[in-house]
């Protein structure tokens, strides 16, 4: 139990803090949140300006808003220790009603909970789901086989930009391409298809009507598997699928 010079004395101190706060808060007009940002740093308008120096007063107005939010928080939670020593119940915990170790007091004079039930104990590991977008998307390309996707990713945005021209030259890779404009990485990646059938084969609306339409891609592709003697880049088809005119005969 605290003795009631005890109670006085956290009381003092807590009206003391709050009143120190508010003069800060005071002071730098909530950290300048008062005015618009044009204002607090003299510009009439952001058209102008830079982007780097926009992301810098960006910044700042964000730090400003915690800051803010920050003192505006710890005034709350003095009230809340001042309105429990009106109420006679300063120095036990809300929760059991256990009484408040003096040292944890001293140390935080406005906390109304005891060390077990101190509220939001474990650090959140949540993050900003701005980072979902800030994050770097090309490191993803070494988890490529666990995020598959068919559709326009970062290693597709990053391939589109690069067809534009690249500083690498034919020995930054083990294996040159023909051409200068090739010079990124998976260049002779197929674009707008996966399989190299697919840019020369076509079917009807109802997936029937298999229509042959050739072209380099497609003798290309017929003498690879020539002189592999295979029917498809996976391998043989089944049995079952053989065209009457490749099985041998019998007799």
């Amino acid at each position: 139990m605290l003795s009631n010079q005890q109670l006085k004395g956290f009381q003092q101190q807590l009206q003391q803090t709050k009143q120190e706060l508010k003069e800060r808060l005071h002071d730098s007009g909530d950290f300048d949140l008062r005015r618009s940002m044009h204002d607090s740093t003299g510009e009439l308008s952001s058209y102008d300006n830079h982007p780097g120096d926009q992301g810098t007063e960006l910044y700042e107005r964000e730090k400003d808003l915690a800051l803010t939010e920050h003192y505006r928080d710890e005034i709350s939670d003095i009230d809340r220790a001042l309105t429990a020593i009106e109420a006679g119940e300063y120095g036990k915990c809300e929760v059991c009603s256990a009484d408040i170790p003096l040292e944890r007091l001293n140390a935080i004079p406005t906390t109304t909970f005891c060390v077990e039930h101190t509220p939001s104990r474990e650090t959140s590991d949540n993050r900003p789901i701005e980072e979902e977008v800030l994050g770097p998307s090309f490191g993803k390309f070494d988890n490529e086989e666990r995020n598959e996707s068919v559709a326009f990713d970062a290693e597709d945005s990053w391939q589109e930009v690069a067809s534009f021209g690249t500083s690498e030259t034919p020995s930054d890779f083990a294996y040159p391409p023909n051409d200068y404009e090739d010079m990124y990485i998976d260049s002779e990646e197929n674009i707008g298809y996966v399989e190299d059938y697919e840019n020369f084969v076509g079917v009807d609306i109802y997936g029937k009507e298999i229509t042959v339409y050739p072209n380099s891609q497609y003798e290309e592709l017929k003498e690879e598997l020539f002189e592999e003697n295979i029917q498809t880049s996976f391998g043989d088809l089944p049995r079952y699928e053989h065209d009457p005119y490749v099985e041998e005969d019998k007799e």
